[in-house]
């Protein structure tokens, strides 16, 4: 396609739900609005339409599928992609459909680009020359610090291919003053939130290490009037966990809420008094933290991985040492504590802190950036 404008195109396993997932949506809309060609391969979900509404287009390839087999036959039909299409970026965002995208890209010449997304466990033999492939590309871009000293020191990747591009947040799609309060009351009513009660929400996937638990027992034998805690997040089939935490609010004292995957997280975030990240193990970034504070809503967050960047502290928040359900009951009572006038400053520098460095925009941008150095 020789008169065509250059094409990007990303490869991930699918499309279904998840930040890796969406911020591929956000960026494949900004390589369409920099008049690139925008394509995204992936075994396909509720998402490629998203794509195909942005501007881009969506290829259905099996790169969910994982065996010798199917990374081969990825990596011929990613060439015969890369060929036709005219493809100059290829841009892996999950490791083992960018093993069959290294293949390709090498193959063609076509430049390769990797998104190292999490620390990726090392605890089987083989498993850090399998993670290495996303610390390959002939750019590597780490959605946090905290993720950049994991490149530099697992696979010495050094400042001439790092590139460090925080996860964003839509600031339009979360905005205070947009979200109308019949939404707030909608979701208080369908939380049976009773009234002059403080309203603790922790926002994450119901999985043990993002610390529920945590965050009951911080809250036993809690003064009157009592909090409401609310754990919004997608079991994922772990309905197991799920009766755990019942039952250990009930034995506790707690009154909390499992209301499932929530679709207004904007309005969830208004709907509480405090946001909670509790997890016991280091996140890569933590976009529940900046969702919430662009809400205006201060977050105490477990004091380890992305949110150390994140939250500052006495400024946008607090961090608290992870699994230390002591500490993180004496940050929820100063927090809960403070006088309106304190209160309502904090508000205003969490989602000025936001709109300075951690936008979707942003993060396209530096994106792009990356795109243009090898373009």
């Amino acid at each position: 396609m020789p008169d065509a404008p250059p094409a990007v195109l990303q490869v991930l396993p699918a499309l279904v739900s998840g930040g890796v997932e969406r911020g591929t949506v956000e960026i494949a809309q900004a390589i369409a609005g920099a008049g690139l060609r925008s394509l995204v391969a992936s075994a396909g979900g509720p998402l490629a339409a998203e794509v195909e509404a942005v501007g881009g287009r969506h290829l259905t390839l099996p790169l969910d599928r994982k065996s010798p087999a199917a990374l081969l036959s990825n990596a011929a039909a990613l060439r015969r992609i890369v060929r036709a299409e005219g493809v100059r970026i290829l841009h892996a965002r999950s490791r083992f459909p960018a093993w069959s995208a290294l293949m390709a890209a090498r193959a063609t010449g076509a430049s390769f680009v990797t998104t190292y997304h999490g620390t990726y466990n090392e605890g089987f033999p083989g498993k850090r020359l399998y993670n290495s492939v996303m610390a390959r590309g002939d750019r590597v871009i780490a959605i946090s610090e905290h993720i950049a000293e994991v490149v530099r020191t697992r696979h010495g990747v050094g400042p001439d291919r790092l590139r460090v591009i925080p996860r964003g947040v839509d600031p339009v799609r979360f905005d205070p003053d947009t979200v109308a309060p019949d939404r707030i009351e909608a979701l208080r009513r369908a939380w049976s939130l009773p009234p002059g009660r403080p309203v603790i929400l922790l926002p994450a996937r119901l999985t043990r290490w993002k610390g529920q638990g945590v965050l009951l027992r911080a809250v036993a034998g809690w003064p009157e009037p009592r909090p409401v805690v609310v754990l919004a997040g997608d079991a994922q089939g772990r309905d197991a966990y799920v009766a755990e935490l019942r039952a250990e609010a009930g034995d506790l004292g707690v009154d909390v809420r499992l209301p499932g995957p929530v679709s207004d997280m904007a309005a969830a975030f208004l709907a509480a008094d405090l946001v909670i990240h509790a997890s016991t193990e280091a996140e890569a970034f933590g976009r529940t933290v900046i969702e919430a504070q662009a809400m205006g809503r201060p977050v105490i967050a477990s004091d380890l991985g992305g949110p150390r960047e994140t939250v500052e502290e006495g400024v946008t928040g607090w961090r608290v040492p992870p699994g230390d359900d002591r500490a993180l009951a004496g940050a929820i009572a100063r927090a809960l504590a403070m006088p309106p006038d304190v209160r309502h400053a904090m508000d205003a520098a969490t989602r000025a802190a936001v709109l300075a460095r951690y936008t979707t925009r942003a993060m396209q941008d530096g994106t792009l950036a990356v795109y243009r150095e090898l373009l």
